[in-house]
């Protein structure tokens, strides 16, 4: 499993520029809007979900937008959703709850979870998300963004949650 050093590592390795900000932790989308005004861009909230057949889900999206949960499922092609249990999450994606990450992916080796995109945070440039801890935050282009997911075989469900449409095909 990666930690915040090594997934550092692997992005300087990829050539993803990136500005991390080390900051007290947060467990959620409110906390540190103080530090979060120093970082332009798009900032997130990310969902570790299981479906009623035990498939895995990772939703990221702008910290504002409001997920429906229950209205979601048919839209992504999974069973009914739920969160995801905090050992579960650390099986998969090697973080603890209030770390969430997108970034969390790396650790994903097995790809068992499915990636979904918030079409607004796709839209937002740059993007920052927790480099698998909630005492820092990193931030990256879009494209650069899209160059990590690339790297690891990654193409994300893109959603508009504003319409609740599917808009990747």
């Amino acid at each position: 499993m990666r930690g915040k050093a090594e997934l550092l590592a692997f992005l300087k390795g990829l050539g993803i520029a990136h500005r991390t900000l080390d900051h007290p932790a947060v467990f959620t989308v409110g906390e540190g809007d103080d530090f979060k005004a120093g970082l332009p861009g798009g900032h997130t909230k990310n969902l570790f979900l299981k479906d009623a057949r035990d498939r895995l889900w990772l939703i990221s999206a702008l910290g504002e937008t409001r997920i429906d949960l229950k209205r979601l499922h048919p839209v992504i092609g999974s069973a009914r959703l739920s969160f995801g249990s905090a050992a579960l999450m650390e099986e998969t994606l090697g973080v603890t709850p209030g770390s969430v990450t997108a970034f969390a992916l790396a650790n994903d080796l097995e790809q068992r979870v499915t990636f979904v995109l918030d079409a607004a945070l796709a839209a937002s440039d740059p993007v920052n998300f927790h480099p698998l801890v909630n005492t820092a935050t990193t931030g990256v282009s879009q494209a650069d963004f899209r160059r990590f997911l690339s790297a690891l075989g990654r193409e994300p469900i893109i959603v508009d949650f504003a319409e609740l449409k599917r808009i990747d095909g």
